[in-house]
């Protein structure tokens, strides 16, 4: 079987500063990493997403796409790749293109645990900073981009306490990031992250993630910015398994598996919570989370679960196998 890893090209040019430049760099670790343990079973090559791309898959004869493509632009850009892919009818890894646009969409997300009656925070979304006066939000409040992901766009001063500080936050995301941007009341407590990998009937949860921010710097607040992430890992601990008792933990786990399902994802994701007085708020998901080596929360979840970095990856890529069918494809065409 050959499989072809597909990643983004650069975005500097649309995220011309510290976040893109770090995409960049954990884009092109994680491309050699996941090379190095698929080639271990698979033929693998890897490819950067062009207009082209269609042509190179079916020119290298690739019975399966590893996909690592967020997308360029455009606000269903996560989307873009599985769409195509659908169209050529070339397998693929992670979720569709309906999955990952909800996700991505963290209004359209968010709109959806509420009807499915998950917990999540009260939030609202603003296209222009008129629009602010008609919002009923409590502050403190976090100003947020409706689709990025890694904590791109989340920064200390995202986190705002007062209406002036609503103002210059909105007006720099809207400066930055695709319109409309998303304000959520914060949720004062516990954070954690669960990886969350299958599909219908066998989708389990990996061991929770707790992020522990009690030994930041007293200046910070105390959540997931890209500051945080980035530049205080060495001063964040990591709690995996999380310190929960089995109530507490079956309930973060039941609202990851429902958010997942909800969203109708594949193969694999992770999805964030925050827990207040007992009760687990999801607050976002990404359906194509980061698979660093090391650095990545999943992968820390996989280390913990003994399933190590090989058995995420080849997990991920057997769940796609299942959903495609493609052993018994392949074993036809022979």
């Amino acid at each position: 079987m050959k499989i072809a890893i597909v990643t983004d090209q650069s975005r500097t040019a649309y995220l011309p500063n510290e976040e893109g430049l770090m995409e960049d760099r954990q884009k092109r670790q994680t491309v050699k990493a996941i090379k190095e343990v698929l080639s271990e079973k698979y033929t693998c090559i890897d490819l950067v997403f062009d207009d082209n791309i269609l042509i190179k898959l079916k020119r290298e004869k690739v019975d399966l796409v590893f996909n690592l493509c967020n997308g360029i632009s455009g606000n269903s850009r996560i989307s873009q790749l599985p769409a195509l892919l659908e169209y050529a009818g070339i397998p693929y890894t992670g979720s569709t293109p309906l999955g990952h646009a909800l996700a991505y969409n963290k209004i359209y997300s968010c709109k959806l645990f509420n009807e499915a009656n998950i917990n999540t925070p009260k939030f609202a979304y603003v296209n222009n900073i008129e629009e602010i006066e008609n919002i009923d939000i409590n502050l403190p409040a976090i100003v947020k981009p409706k689709d990025e992901g890694s904590s791109r766009g989340i920064h200390q001063n995202s986190l705002v306490f007062n209406k002036d500080q609503l103002i210059k936050r909105v007006r720099e995301c809207l400066n930055t990031y695709d319109p409309p941007v998303m304000i959520s009341e914060y949720i004062e407590g516990r954070e954690f992250t669960v990886g969350v990998l299958g599909n219908d009937e066998n989708i389990t949860a990996l061991p929770i993630l707790e992020i522990d921010f009690s030994n930041l710097p007293k200046h910070l607040h105390k959540f997931y910015s890209f500051e945080v992430k980035v530049h205080y890992g060495d001063k964040t601990t990591y709690h995996v398994p999380a310190r929960l008792d089995e109530i507490t933990q079956k309930k973060i786990e039941e609202a990851a598996i429902k958010a997942y399902k909800v969203l109708d994802l594949k193969d694999y994701a992770r999805v964030d919570i925050r827990l207040k007085d007992g009760v687990p708020y999801v607050l976002e998901v990404n359906s194509l989370p980061g698979l660093m080596r090391g650095h990545s929360d999943i992968t820390k979840m996989a280390d913990a679960s003994g399933l190590g970095y090989k058995g995420l990856i080849f997990s991920i890529v057997e769940n796609a196998i299942r959903r495609h069918r493609l052993d018994e494809k392949l074993q036809h065409v022979k």
